[in-house]
Order: structure tokens, then C-alpha cells, then sequence
């Protein structure tokens, strides 16, 4: 079985794919973890990664093709990234989205507090500029998706299952997505 999470910045969708992978015994990739480390190897940030991407499409071209190739050589694995639903098509495919007031509460809070994977994400100096960024960032990401793939990512007819994070707990998300994966599983 292969589950693929896309969806909202701030969402949970790295934190659900760890739960899910680990609830099913499976394997766990982030794509999100993927670009930081392209991101650190150019020594930019995240979001100036973003905006070379917007005129450099090799990037998004390196990982379309490791998300391709995961799906071909491997079985049994979790992966949340922005395209992998589309990449890996036999995959169950997962949707997450989140009030984007609340989702910039979380990210705020995750890139300049604490979590050191996202600390050269701190151009977020402020929770308006956190909002502000992610509207900026999802804006350039549909817009490339429609260019390079003529697809829309936010589109939720895309997805086996769609789930919002706003006012949920983490535990209580995680049980209803892994009652909706073993229901699509067994048809």
C-alpha cells in the first residue's frame, strides 16, 4: 500500500504522514525535507527556494522524478509531498487543509521557535508575515503546477480523502484517516 498527503502549509501533513507510516508499519518521505536540504545545500531559504522555482523548474523536475521512481520500485511507504498524489498515481491519496489563520499560528511557531530542520525558515519575523509568506507560496505553487502539469493541486476532487485539521487533535485526525485508508484498502 502507498498513501500519498498533500495539502495547506501549517496542516500536519509531514506530523499525519509519520503517524500513519508508523500506525501501518511502513516507511515515511517528506518531500518538504527533500527541499529544505536543496534549499540549505544552495544556502537559501525555503522561500527563496520557491521563487527560483518559479523560474528554474529543475528542481520541481528532481523531485517529480524521485516521487515517480518510489512509486515504481517501491511497495509499502507513506509520502507527503506537494505532487506525489499525481506522481504516484496507484497511491491512496490524502488531502489536508486548515484555516490559514490557524496554519500560520502553527508554522510561525514550528520555523522560529523550536524545530531546527525549519530555522533558516525565520524570514517569518511575524505571524502576519507568516500568513502572508504561506498565501504568497501556495499562489506560486498553483500557479507553476498549472504550467508545468495543468493540474491543480488544491483542487479536493483530486483525493480519496480529504480532512481538515483546523479544530482536531493529531491522535483523533490520525484514527479517522487510518479508518478511511483500511476502508479504500479492502474494496
Amino acid at each position: 500500500m502507498i498513501v500519498t498527503i498533500t495539502g495547506f502549509p501549517g496542516s500536519g501533513k509531514s506530523t499525519l504522514g509519520k503517524g500513519i507510516a508508523k500506525e501501518l508499519g511502513l516507511k515515511h518521505y517528506s518531500a518538504g525535507d527533500l527541499l529544505r536540504e536543496i534549499a540549505r545545500d544552495k544556502e537559501i531559504t525555503l522561500l527563496e527556494l520557491h521563487e527560483l522555482m518559479k523560474k528554474d523548474s529543475s528542481v520541481d523536475r528532481e523531485l517529480d522524478e524521485r516521487n515517480r521512481k518510489l512509486g515504481e520500485e517501491q511497495d509499502d511507504f507513506v509520502i507527503d509531498g506537494r505532487l506525489a498524489w499525481h506522481f504516484i498515481p496507484k497511491s491512496i491519496k490524502i488531502f489536508v487543509k486548515i484555516d490559514l489563520e490557524k496554519a500560520a499560528e502553527r508554522v510561525y511557531r514550528d520555523s522560529c521557535q523550536g524545530r531546527e530542520e525549519r530555522q533558516g525558515e525565520c524570514e517569518n519575523k511575524s505571524l502576519e508575515k507568516t500568513l502572508e509568506n504561506m498565501r504568497k507560496r501556495m499562489k506560486m505553487n498553483q500557479k507553476r503546477y498549472r504550467e508545468l502539469y495543468s493540474l491543480d493541486y488544491l483542487d479536493e476532487k483530486n483525493y480519496d480523502i480529504v480532512v481538515d485539521t483546523t479544530s482536531s487533535e493529531i491522535g483523533e485526525t490520525r484514527e479517522r484517516v487510518l479508518e478511511e485508508i483500511k476502508r479504500i484498502a479492502a474494496k
